[in-house]
């Protein structure tokens, strides 16, 4: 199956009990492989205001087309401890040990 990145723009992710967790932001794509590296995922704050944004590798993922959301199975309060950033402050993604423990975090 193939999807458009703008059609996941904006898509609610949910764990497998229905909870709401954030929505996706956007995709990062590595540049020399040409593979999708990990989703940005906003994370809490009211009305895009104060949210967490944090990588959650797409692997991490599956993708419910029923019900048109992506699901990761996480809780909240462990996606709360995930490797985050705040929107003007982003990692330096060619920073390998930064990846590394981003995969990590998510058993990958």
């Amino acid at each position: 199956m193939h999807l458009s990145s703008s059609s996941l723009s904006g898509t609610e992710i949910r764990n497998p009990k229905g909870d709401k967790l954030g929505k996706l932001e956007e995709l990062m794509i590595n540049t020399k492989t040409g593979e999708v590296d990990y989703a940005v995922v906003s994370f809490g704050g009211f009305l895009g205001i104060g949210d967490k944004l944090f990588a959650v590798p797409l692997q991490a993922m599956k993708v419910d087309t029923g019900d048109k959301k992506l699901v990761l199975n996480e809780t909240e309060e462990r996606l709360k401890n995930a490797p985050g950033f705040d929107k003007d402050h982003w990692p330096d993604h060619a920073d390998s040990k930064w990846s590394q423990e981003v995969h990590s975090y998510y058993s990958l």
